[in-house]
């Protein structure tokens, strides 16, 4: 039985992966920042009996990380899979955001999995097998307005994965995905536009207000219509991952749904699953 290490499990697309690798058959570490949001978790685990063990691990903090998995090593003595999810939705202009918040995004969503993985890493090696999973993003290969610094570390995660698959993944045999949704249907894109917020619960964008106010009216729009809606279900997001997951010969990078394939395409039409770029790195400098 392989065992696997998913980061923000309390709701979206780590709560659905949780339970959906639990019932393929592998034994799930699910981790979150907060054990009072693990509520709706152990319900699940109880009514299902599934396989899930619960960890604190935040992913800005090394000994969090480090205590999550010197437990999963004590108990099984490797880590199969990494799936790097946890991560936070921001949208303002960067002129907007304060330092502290650019400073908070960065680590969320880039130095996180940076941490993690390098924590993961070692016990991989050296059990010369292994797969890293990273939910990144369109965000991540396609910039888009008001959303500059979350793409920024998007990109990171993108380029840092990349960088590592061209010598790690051949002599190691650990693999390296990064999982690409557009819009998901959960409170993380809720949460992304509160963070717009100031104090008194208004759009504070100042001269950019118009622009903002367009790009809203845009995202509701598109989220309304069917044929154009960006969005899908942590779940459907989830089946994208263990499909992934259970890969002889993985994709490097994988967008989620046709809508985030039509909206990367100029980017990833000559190489989509990431493979040619590799290759041809390693033969570069390799």
């Amino acid at each position: 039985m392989k065992n696997i290490l998913i980061t923000g499990t309390s709701t979206g697309v780590g709560f659905e992966s949780a339970i959906l690798f639990a019932k393929n058959g592998f034994k799930v570490y699910a981790t979150m920042r907060n054990l009072k949001k693990a509520d709706n978790l152990r319900n699940k685990i109880n009514e299902e009996k599934l396989n899930i063990d619960i960890l604190t691990l935040d992913v800005t903090l090394n000994d969090s990380i480090e205590s999550a998995i010197k437990v999963i090593i004590e108990k099984d003595g490797q880590i199969d899979v990494l799936l790097n999810n946890a991560g936070a939705g921001f949208a303002k202009t960067l002129e907007q955001a304060s330092l502290p918040e650019i400073d908070w995004v960065t680590d969320v969503n880039y130095t996180g999995v940076v941490r993690t993985t390098r924590a993961v890493l070692p016990y991989m090696r050296d059990a010369k097998s292994g797969h890293i999973i990273n939910v990144t993003s369109v965000g991540g290969l396609v910039g888009q307005p008001f959303n500059e610094l979350y793409c920024g570390a998007k990109f990171a995660v993108e380029g840092f994965t990349e960088a590592l698959a061209t010598y790690v993944s051949e002599p190691f045999n650990i693999k390296f995905s990064n999982i690409e949704p557009g819009g998901i249907a959960t409170e993380f894109m809720n949460n992304a536009i509160a963070k717009t917020s100031d104090e008194k619960g208004e759009m504070a964008t100042g001269e950019y207000a118009p622009i903002f106010q367009k790009y809203l009216e845009g995202a509701q729009n598109r989220a309304a219509n069917e044929k154009t809606s960006p969005y899908q279900t942590g779940k459907e997001v989830a089946e994208v991952i263990l499909k992934v997951a259970e890969m002889d010969n993985p994709p490097l990078r994988i967008r989620t749904s046709e809508w985030a394939e039509n909206m990367c395409q100029l980017k990833t039409q000559a190489d989509p699953d990431g493979h040619k770029l590799v290759n041809q790195v390693k033969e570069y400098f390799l």
